[in-house]
């Protein structure tokens, strides 16, 4: 018999689901059985990559984002309580999935809710530092607490200095929970034409992805290069459509995905963690627009600009004229590491 390990996801933009991909796929490798839990979108996409696994629908946050920067915080905060309540529904229905699944183990990628004293439970971040601006002590106290029911922390990043997360990913604290296991990206580097100049790549909550989409709309279409436009919305079925030079896409499976990314000059997109790890093992360029008053996106942003490896701007500032900026800066350098997916499932 098979291991059944629960795969779960945040559905917070697709980041976390699409780098749970090379674990389903690293865990059937390794002879576990897969079971994936999520919702939404993330949910969605995960059964596209894997029409055969068994998945299961959780409870779900429901988190919305502000439509300006400066309330972002507040807005979250104001939605806490039903967060919360989320979360502990989650963990009934987790508990009944272990039991009725005959579950070994699970891997929660920042769902807070998924874990179980029964099993051994992984818990999955790249901000071992939430920030969150004056109150960040605040915010990563409370997220420890979460973290600290799992039996390991599983970070997807490098541990030495030359590393993506930056503070985000790297603290002093917890030691004995944390596994660096290294960046973790679906995508493989392929010496492909170029066929794009520019690829632009959406996701996130809504109102700011479409906020977004009709801001890069209007702006690059003052523009004669050849553009791929993914937008980023999963839908039953994919539609593409060609408007001068732009093609526009609403999503992409992993393997046209990678494709299009192998086949693209610099990408245009934000600054969101999972979307760093992809650029930086396709040694890509980039330019990237943080989702206004996420400050994990705008730290990354800034580290990497600071950094001379990508050029960002705020949203309500961009200009097509701003790509201009990306020949002067060096691009991502591959900093991933072998994974040991021995060593990491003889936890289950």
């Amino acid at each position: 018999m098979k291991k059944k390990i629960l795969i779960a996801p945040l559905n917070w933009g697709l980041g976390h689901a699409t780098r749970c991909i090379p674990i389903i796929k690293a865990l059937e490798e390794n002879g576990f059985e897969p079971i994936i839990a999520s919702d939404g979108a993330a949910l969605h996409l995960l059964k596209k990559e894997f029409p055969k696994l068994i998945n299961i629908e959780l409870p779900a946050y429901n988190i919305q984002y502000a439509e300006k920067g400066k309330n972002f915080k507040w807005k979250l905060l104001f939605q806490m309580p039903k967060m919360l309540a989320a979360v502990k529904k989650e963990k009934r229905k987790i508990n009944r999935i272990v039991e009725n699944y005959e579950i070994d183990g699970i891997i929660s990628d920042n769902r807070l809710g998924a874990f179980s004293s029964k099993v051994p439970s992984v818990f999955i971040t790249h901000q071992l530092n939430v920030l969150s601006g004056k109150t960040s002590w605040l915010t990563t106290k409370l997220h420890f607490r979460y973290v600290k029911r799992f039996t390991a922390c599983w970070v997807p990043d490098v541990a030495g200095v030359e590393n993506l997360s930056g503070k985000l990913g790297h603290t002093k604290k917890y030691e004995n929970k944390i596994t660096y296991i290294g960046p973790l990206s679906r995508i493989e580097k392929k010496a492909l034409p170029i066929k794009y100049d520019i690829m632009v790549l959406l996701s996130g909550p809504e109102p700011q992805r479409t906020m977004l989409e009709n801001k890069l709309n209007k702006e690059l279409k003052k523009t004669d290069k050849e553009i791929l436009f993914v937008k980023g919305v999963i839908e039953p079925s994919q539609q593409v459509e060609k408007v001068n030079t732009i093609t526009y896409y609403n999503f992409m499976n992993s393997e046209e995905l990678a494709t299009a990314f192998n086949e693209s000059d610099v990408i245009l997109c934000r600054s969101g963690y999972t979307t760093i790890m992809d650029l930086a093992k396709l040694e890509k360029k980039a330019f990237f627009i943080p989702t206004p008053g996420q400050y994990e996106q705008e730290y990354l942003a800034q580290k990497l600009k600071s950094e001379i490896i990508a050029p960002s701007c705020k949203q309500e500032k961009f200009k097509v004229s701003k790509l201009e900026k990306i020949p002067f800066y060096k691009g991502f350098k591959d900093v991933s590491v072998a994974q040991n997916w021995n060593e990491l499932f003889s936890l289950f």
